[in-house]
């Protein structure tokens, strides 16, 4: 398992929300991962934020890579369904 999956606590600071912010937006942009939760205080004159991650996303496909499945939630119904996909054209 890589260290990507294994750790999922990331910390920022600074002394502006705007920068911090900033700071934030670009963890994502440069590691191509989302927050999954984010809790900001402030200390001794910084916005401090401890962020958790998304584990590293895992999508379900056939073993030939051909079908994969989503959630598809009707537009007639209120319940989500397990669809298949052909990504194959």
């Amino acid at each position: 398992m890589s260290d990507m999956s294994k750790r999922n606590l990331v910390y920022f600071e600074d002394p502006s929300m705007r920068g911090l912010y900033a700071c934030m937006e670009e963890w994502q942009q440069t590691n191509n991962r989302r927050l999954l939760s984010i809790s900001i205080q402030q200390d001794a004159g910084n916005y401090c934020c401890i962020a958790l991650t998304n584990p590293t996303e895992v999508v379900i496909t056939s073993p030939d890579g051909n079908r994969h499945a989503d959630v598809y939630q009707s537009p007639t119904h209120k319940k989500g369904f397990l669809r298949i996909t052909n990504t194959s054209a």
